[in-house]
């Protein structure tokens, strides 16, 4: 790992290590988890702001719709002006086309941030004390094991399963309210996009699951609440 990346890393397993320590005398042997759960939160309160301005931004973007399949008629045979139309309407509106992306894009160094604390025997020079946290007796530094008994990888798997399932019915809601009925192929997108976690938990630490989960879990809250 580059060095200039060290500090950052450093400094997150410091303050998550100190949080573990003052949550253990009570929770216990879930002081890790719960621990992970609550930067999750903090981060995505954080991240509030910029929630709310890509609800805003994929608001706008429905109502444009119309117009932006008539420029996309009128110009199917001149993709360049097609471009520069697109783009003239966008900063007419003030809309971005990805807006709906950007409080993914935001989580992406604190998820791997999250992943390199639960990967690493050795962290800031001393041995990582946070991969002997666990989870229903799943170590949270553990990828997920193909062949096991720990009912651990089972329950988050299901409760990203559900949690998926709730954010598909979501993202098709929002599709249904567009101005422009969806093609097929935008709602079985819709559809299948928001199990990718389920996908990726197979792939990284429990750890890392846990923040997939809470994230996921908050988001689909989350966007309930700003379509209202």
């Amino acid at each position: 790992m580059p060095s200039f990346l060290e500090a950052p890393v450093a400094g997150a397993y410091h303050l998550l290590t100190s949080l573990v320590t003052t949550l253990q005398p009570l929770t216990g042997a879930y002081a890790a988890v719960i621990a992970i759960v609550l930067c999750t939160a903090v981060i995505r309160l954080c991240l509030v702001p910029l929630s709310v301005r890509a609800q805003r931004g994929l608001k706008a973007r429905a109502e444009l719709m119309p117009q932006l399949k008539q420029l996309s008629e009128k110009h199917r045979n001149n993709p360049e002006r097609l471009q520069r139309e697109l783009a003239k309407l966008q900063a007419e509106s003030g809309t971005s086309m990805f807006a709906g992306f950007l409080p993914t894009l935001a989580q992406l160094p604190f998820f791997w941030l999250m992943y390199t604390l639960f990967s690493r025997a050795v962290v800031a020079g001393e041995p990582n004390q946070l991969i002997s946290g666990t989870l229903l007796g799943a170590p949270l530094g553990t990828h997920w094991p193909i062949f096991t008994g720990t009912p651990a990888y089972l329950v988050v798997a299901v409760l990203l399963a559900v949690v998926g399932f709730f954010s598909a019915r979501l993202q098709l809601r929002q599709l249904d309210a567009s101005a422009t009925p969806a093609s097929t192929w935008s709602r079985r997108v819709a559809q299948l996009l928001p199990f990718g976690t389920l996908l990726s938990a197979a792939f990284v630490p429990l750890a890392a699951g846990l923040y997939l989960l809470t994230t996921t879990a908050w988001t689909v809250v989350e966007r309930t609440i700003l379509n209202r």
